[in-house]
């Protein structure tokens, strides 16, 4: 999958773009690690009882170039794309999906484009 400048995970409202002003130490700080390509990987648990659950998983990427990502939520084993919003049995894990893309937008790494 390619690297793009905006990116929305299935079935959320809001779309996401990388802000242009962000640095590499911001990615280190909240987890990111540097993949052998170069690039910033970071995955975190949606199960908001233990980040060890096997629930749901947020996942996103930043190009080594800092001049776009991706971002997706996957089943427990991250081979399959999963839309979390249709479902009310899995506010839970739309409430921490908020919680991560807000410290995301506000340590200044996402902006929301609508």
């Amino acid at each position: 999958m390619a690297f793009s400048t905006t990116a929305k995970v299935s079935g959320d409202s809001h779309a996401y773009e990388l802000n242009s002003e962000v640095k590499k130490y911001t990615l280190k700080d909240l987890g990111f690690t540097e993949t052998k390509a170069g690039n910033y990987s970071l995955e975190r648990s949606l199960d908001p009882n233990s980040p060890y659950g096997t629930g749901y998983k947020f996942k996103m990427m930043v190009s080594k170039g800092l001049d776009g990502f991706r971002m997706s939520i996957t089943t427990g084993n991250g081979l399959q794309k999963v839309n979390i919003f249709k479902n009310s049995e899995t506010q839970e894990s739309v409430d921490q999906f908020n919680f991560l893309i807000n410290n995301l937008v506000d340590r200044e790494v996402l902006k929301r484009t609508d």
